[in-house]
């Protein structure tokens, strides 16, 4: 297996697709519905990269976003954003995440971000 993506989406639908795009392109991947779940993977199990989607049933993307940046352990690894609902200007000004990516997106495009990413 490639690199490790760790992704955070609350729509089952899309975390699926996502997780199957990378594993086909040789990534291992591990998907996380919640903040919740995401909060209680093994911290010693650290990805290359972090996509997290902005809007979650139990908290919020951006929060998560700013955690991982101010932890030691994890304020290297990059982070792209995904979201349907926020202004990515806005969100560009509000986060310190690495990129940002609106959905629906073209599966090439998302690809691409992340191998530029890491």
């Amino acid at each position: 297996m490639g690199k490790k993506i760790s992704i955070l989406e609350d729509d089952q639908g899309i975390r699926e697709i996502v997780e199957l795009i990378f594993l086909q392109e040789d990534y291992e991947v591990t998907g996380f519905a919640t903040v919740n779940d995401f909060m209680s993977r093994k911290s010693d199990a650290l990805p290359d990269l972090f996509l997290l989607d902005v809007m979650l049933p139990d908290g919020n993307g951006l929060n998560v976003c700013e955690m991982l940046k101010t932890e030691e352990k994890t304020s290297h690894i990059p982070i792209l954003m995904m979201s349907a609902h926020a202004d990515l200007i806005t969100m560009k000004n509000q986060s310190k995440a690495d990129g940002f990516i609106a959905k629906p997106f073209d599966i090439d495009h998302l690809i691409n971000m992340v191998k530029n990413t890491i």
